[in-house]
């Protein structure tokens, strides 16, 4: 029988035992699970990745009173909430590889709070004496981070949760919210735990969560300053977004899944052992305990994430659709391998077991994965929280160094390029970031007054090397194309005057 033919089994806490014997389900009891763990933002990524760590030790038996209760604060996490309620909590994790799939169906969620405003709901079961910890993904872009780097007290959701501290409009306002109400109640704290790819993500959700804590009751930020703990972490794994495409790779395995999740064959997560409620023992299905994430997720940032930006813009401008196309491409994939070896990887350390330059071909290995299709669209989106806050570490640490910019003031003169709106075929880009319109104005501007552009880098921006170095290169691109500028760098052309 073809595949796409076979009776399909709904994806059911009841129906696990029909589901074909290829595919690997729970071995444990759901029943017998009880909620440890709050997630905030729950995307493909938390379900392919801290997820799936969770599903794994609970099938050898342990961490059952670890499950995850999954919430959102956003429109989005109720579309999410219903597709997820339908089947009973489970997901349908698809594996890729170019040498063939495999599905195996996860069970470690027990429950999703209402999505609705003012967050009641969350905020009551984050009270719930079980919870030991709370853990987010909410994108790097959702931590109110201001251009100086410090929390932005002034954005007004923060203002707002100031003014309404049992009624927030923020995953952090709830936090504070339920931390308050466990402090009343004498009920101890738990562990914030950031599942975001940004650097220092323990440390940024502290601010976060102190600064609005302060801003609403200075008693109750130093009780959570004492009291609380934010692990830093790196977390990896390519999970594309789920669309037809991941639909039918359900259905070819027998399942009716409403958000199957596709994923790369490979997984790491880092993070410090600093749980103040107890943890899962992670470690025991392939997480890593270190005192040194940083020097993992600045490997991580800057050879993955920084690598990611330095193939999507180029491939959006020449309509090349994923990141395994752009690793094809002779141009593209030439300019990622030059840019990496000559200005990012002189700026990060090793870490155990792994040298720069190895983590470069793992990647390399990652992103030409064809069976992945991760879109440059997906890859691009947000880039004004990606490009400031994975490459321009990089160009600061070059500055400082007197280390040579020109292929990363490339980078961002084609990020600039792309937001101009308009493929090199004629075709328009349709809006991909929370700021597109003000960045396409920039873009537009900048065309002729590249400095209308450098003012999102601040300091960096100002810099007359990096300044010098973008301004020959956006009009390069302008006058000679995509195509040529890639050459041109990778071959070490001199640019057009």
């Amino acid at each position: 029988m073809d595949e796409l033919m076979r009776p399909l089994v709904a994806l059911k806490r009841d129906e696990l035992g029909a589901l074909p014997a290829a595919v690997e389900r729970p071995h444990y009891s759901r029943s017998a699970l009880s909620p440890g763990i709050v997630h905030i933002g729950v995307g493909n990524f938390h379900r392919a990745h801290q997820a799936f760590y969770l599903h794994r030790l609970m099938q050898e038996g342990a961490a059952h009173d670890f499950a995850i209760v999954g919430a959102g604060v956003r429109p989005g996490d109720a579309t999410m909430r219903e597709k997820l309620l339908a089947q009973d909590h489970l997901t349908t994790l698809i594996e890729l590889d170019p040498d063939g799939s495999s599905a195996e169906v996860c069970g470690a969620m027990v429950d999703f709070v209402p999505v609705a405003g003012g967050n009641a709901s969350l905020i009551a079961q984050l009270a719930e004496d079980s919870i030991r910890i709370v853990s987010l993904t909410v994108t790097e872009g959702g931590y109110f981070v201001g251009s100086n780097g410090d929390f932005a007290a002034n954005h007004p959701d923060i203002v707002y949760d100031a003014m309404h501290p049992d009624a927030p409009c923020t995953a952090f306002g709830a936090i504070v919210a339920g931390l308050a109400r466990r402090r009343a109640a004498g009920s101890g704290p738990f562990t914030v735990q950031s599942c975001d790819n940004l650097q220092g993500n323990g440390a940024i959700t502290r601010a976060a969560v102190l600064g609005l804590a302060d801003m609403q009751d200075p008693s109750l930020a130093r009780w959570i300053a004492e009291h609380i703990t934010f692990p830093n972490s790196m977390v990896d794994c390519i999970v594309p977004a789920t669309g037809p495409a991941e639909l039918t790779a359900a259905r070819a395995f027998g399942i009716d899944d409403r958000a199957p999740v596709t994923h790369e064959n490979y997984r790491q997560w880092v993070m410090e052992d600093a749980f103040c409620a107890g943890r899962p023992d992670w470690d025991r299905v392939g997480a890593t305990f270190t005192s040194r994430v940083h020097d993992y997720e600045t490997m991580k940032i800057r050879i993955l994430n920084a690598g990611h930006q330095v193939l999507a813009n180029a491939g959006e401008l020449l309509s090349v659709d994923t990141i395994a196309d752009c690793m094809a491409d002779p141009l593209i994939g030439s300019f990622f391998r030059a840019v990496q070896h000559r200005e990012i990887v002189p700026h990060v350390q090793p870490v155990p077991d792994m040298a720069p330059v190895e983590y470069v071909a793992l990647v390399e290995r990652r992103f030409g994965n064809s069976a992945i299709r991760d879109t440059v669209r997906r890859v691009a989106f947000d880039g004004s929280s990606r490009h400031t806050g994975f490459v321009m570490p990089i160009v600061q640490d070059a500055i400082a160094a007197g280390a040579p910019v020109e292929g990363l003031a490339l980078v961002e003169a084609l990020w600039a390029r792309m937001c101009a709106g308009e493929r090199e075929d004629g075709t328009v880009i349709e809006p991909n970031d929370p700021h597109w319109a003000t960045l396409r104005t920039r873009a537009v501007t900048a065309r002729s007054a590249p400095e209308a552009w450098l003012d999102l880098y601040g300091a960096i921006g100002a810099d007359s090397r990096f300044a010098g170095a973008f301004g020959r290169w956006l009009g390069y691109l302008w006058r000679e194309g995509t195509a040529s500028a890639l050459k041109a760098y990778t071959h070490s052309e001199p640019l057009a005057s």
